[in-house]
């Protein structure tokens, strides 16, 4: 913990929470706490401001989507107390705000959310809203038809969000999600039932492909860890309080990333491609993989993070 955030220890910031009135009040003093401690985001928000509206708003069980109205309204002191402790929690801990609310959002749906799995975040959940893979028939689109798809897979599911979000924008598949961790399948399950989606997405536990020998599918798509030795080093302590099995992706983050796309093409229809999240490093991928043909795709917060490749070009026997 840095000098920044011993200034104000978490029964002080419970204390004064206490003495405050508004939602407002407790707003303004969230963000300068925040300012104050030297927090890192990264978990769903990118600012101080953006975090503690979202911790406030899902602590009250208020909508996330606008915390104006809400602004002048007086907390009862069973709130001011909640709030207190998770806003003490989040500067003295460095606890991803996602966990201390136990729901994170993800293309616009709630997840269950704790320390089993990452705090759900992926470029491809903006992608799947976005006319590459919505059906709206616009120049350039990966898939035509969201309903033509009929077999997904995805690699190292996490949670769960993807795969309920694929099952959503391809209302006619069924999805095989994988997982190495049992205690991420278990926090899968119940996003899963959560959304009735138990006779469509199917949870394994394995590594990679190993559970799924001899299947094929229409797409395939990986969230995979891909965070360096380097990196992992030097994480901020809000990201260590995840898994460290879910972002250690090796000595140059690409460790799952290379037998991911060794193995696709033995599990893709023809036809089918892999969509996969990578980070920031795509220069690096390309220097390891010169032969393979990436298509980086880019979205509101991204610049090649995230590559499509088809079945053929990745195949040894086209």
């Amino acid at each position: 913990m840095n000098a920044k955030a011993e200034t104000v220890g978490a029964d002080a910031i419970r204390s004064e929470i206490a003495s405050l009135v508004t939602i407002r009040d407790v707003l303004r003093h969230a963000v300068s706490l925040y300012g104050e401690a030297g927090l890192h985001f990264g978990h769903g928000s990118a600012t101080a401001l953006d975090e503690a509206v979202f911790l406030i708003l899902e602590s009250l069980h208020l909508p996330i989507d606008d915390i104006n109205p809400w602004l002048d309204a007086r907390l009862t002191e069973r709130e001011k107390t909640l709030l207190g402790g998770r806003i003490a929690r989040r500067v003295a801990e460095r606890v991803p705000a996602a966990y201390l609310t136990g729901r994170s959002w993800l293309g616009g749906l709630p997840f269950r959310c704790d320390a089993r799995a990452l705090v759900p975040r992926s470029y491809i959940a903006e992608l799947f809203a976005s006319p590459l893979f919505d059906g709206s028939g616009a120049p350039g689109a990966l898939i035509a038809d969201p309903q033509e798809v009929t077999s997904v897979l995805e690699l190292c599911t996490g949670g769960g969000s993807l795969a309920i979000l694929a099952a959503r924008t391809f209302p006619n598949a069924a999805i095989d999600a994988i997982d190495i961790s049992a205690d991420a399948l278990s926090l899968a399950a119940e996003n899963v039932a959560e959304y009735g989606l138990e006779d469509r997405i199917a949870l394994l536990k394995g590594d990679l492909f190993a559970p799924v020998a001899g299947r094929r599918y229409d797409l395939i798509i990986a969230n995979p860890p891909y965070v360096g030795a380097e990196t992992m080093a030097a994480l901020p302590a809000e990201f260590r309080h995840e898994p460290a099995l879910a972002l250690d992706g090796g000595e140059d983050g690409f460790d799952l990333v290379h037998r991911i796309l060794a193995g696709a093409a033995a599990h893709l229809n023809h036809g089918g491609a892999l969509l996969c999240e990578i980070g920031d490093d795509a220069e690096v991928l390309e220097a390891h993989q010169p032969d393979l043909a990436f298509l980086w795709l880019d979205t509101e917060a991204s610049e090649g993070e995230v590559f499509w490749i088809g079945r053929d070009d990745l195949s040894q026997d086209r």
